[in-house]
């Protein structure tokens, strides 16, 4: 059964306090998550490390922090409770961050495992903040509202990789602008004070006969294990547009022959302003189709096709790559939506653990596909063809992914696992 709200009602629903304190961490999280690639080149320039090798490394590490992280604040959440993820997920990433902005002062010859270190720790921190804020919005707003709500959660979180870039220029000191994320996550502390736990979770936590925040439980049911494999494969493209195309945007532009340098900070920026974007139009399109699955993949074909025009069109300035990077950005502003379909996928008892942990085990995975572009790198494969060849993975198996797992438009979220 369809409710109808009045606008009064919907504006207060899409804007009550969980909506907006999620926005905000997701905003900082995202921050922080992106900093380490817009600061990559300058930041081990200053160390004294070589940006190629070492800058690959410490991006694998914080990484592998995330999918720990997506592991451990995924149990706690449904174990715990969604706010415990959210304060203890932004303590541990804002002490990280503003112990690298430490890292210029530290006389020591093992900077390179030092910053790879606090990236690891950092990478767990970040892990915990989009999947807890989703789960606790969607479990929080009208199934109506679901769609539209966490798309502004993501929508404006994105903005975050906007204003870490213009951090970066403006402070003109990277290790400034690792200080100011720091802070901005302490200051949000103060903010999440006032949040209310997710109804639903409370009746679950009262349940003690029930398995909550259990990894296994993905594993020990084939239906469910599909359904969740599924849920990770549809976001790959994501990862693939920002952690190759614009992270190595330098390669990129180079090999497109472009004289004039193209940074990945600018690259990472112009991606996260088409994905903010995207994300806000993924609710909108996701409401008015009335469907998750036909929003995602008609924004994964827009994305594809210029992720081709990218690699393979007359890119010959740096506006031109950033042009795509844009469109690229609008289309996998799915993200969203892709999360919010993983929380809705499963029971309440398992549903922080498996909306942490999908778009972790995501980023996670940014960590093969960078060793297959470096691999077919070495292989004397150039540099354009062998984004091409993992893209086509990417997209592939996200597209049939989406095609192939259950709708969860208009689903109640009142339901548990066993």
């Amino acid at each position: 059964m369809t409710t109808h709200f009045t606008t009064r009602e919907r504006l207060g629903h899409l804007f009550s306090l969980p909506v907006i304190v999620a926005a905000l961490g997701y905003f900082v999280d995202i921050y922080d998550l992106l900093l380490f690639g817009i600061v990559r080149i300058p930041s081990l320039n200053d160390l004294g490390l070589d940006p190629a090798t070492t800058g690959v490394l410490i991006l694998n590490w914080q990484m592998f922090g995330l999918l720990l992280g997506g592991i451990i604040w995924g149990i706690l959440g449904d174990k715990k409770g969604r706010l415990s993820v959210l304060f203890g997920s932004i303590i541990t990433y804002s002490l990280a961050n503003i112990a690298c902005g430490f890292l210029p002062f530290i006389q020591s010859g093992h900077l390179d495992m030092i910053y790879m270190a606090l990236r690891f720790v950092a990478g767990i921190g970040l892990a915990g903040e989009l999947g807890a804020g989703i789960t606790l919005v969607s479990e929080t707003l009208p199934k109506e509202l679901r769609a539209i709500g966490t798309s502004i959660v993501a929508g404006f979180g994105l903005l975050g990789a906007v204003v870490a870039n213009f951090t970066v220029e403006l402070s003109g000191s990277w290790h400034i602008a690792y200080w100011i994320g720091g802070g901005m996550g302490i200051a949000l502390l103060l903010l999440r004070v006032g949040i209310a736990e997710s109804g639903i979770f409370k009746d679950v936590h009262r349940d003690h006969s029930l398995a909550k925040g259990s990894l296994r439980m993905f594993f020990n049911n084939k239906t469910r294990f599909i359904k969740y494999l599924k849920c990770i494969l549809i976001g790959l493209p994501t990862w693939f547009c920002i952690g190759i195309l614009a992270m190595f945007a330098n390669e990129f532009g180079q090999a497109h022959g472009i004289a004039e340098p193209v940074k990945p900070g600018m690259a990472i920026m112009w991606a996260y302003i088409g994905i903010s974007a995207g994300d806000f139009l993924s609710g909108f399109i996701s409401h008015w189709l009335r469907s998750r699955k036909k929003a995602i993949f008609y924004m994964l074909l827009f994305t594809a096709v210029g992720v081709s025009l990218m690699l393979f069109g007359p890119v010959r300035t740096p506006g031109w790559y950033y042009f795509y990077c844009v469109w690229m950005g609008v289309g996998t502003g799915y993200w969203a939506m892709f999360v919010t379909v993983g929380a809705e996928q499963f029971g309440t008892n398992i549903r922080a653990t498996a909306a942490t942990t999908i778009p972790n085990f995501v980023r996670g995975l940014l960590v093969g596909m960078t060793f297959l572009f470096e691999l077919f790198k070495d292989m004397s494969i150039p540099v354009i063809l062998s984004g091409a060849l993992v893209g086509l993975t990417a997209f592939a198996l996200s597209i049939y992914s989406t095609l192939t797992i259950p709708e969860t438009h208009g689903k109640d979220m009142d339901f548990v696992e066993s």
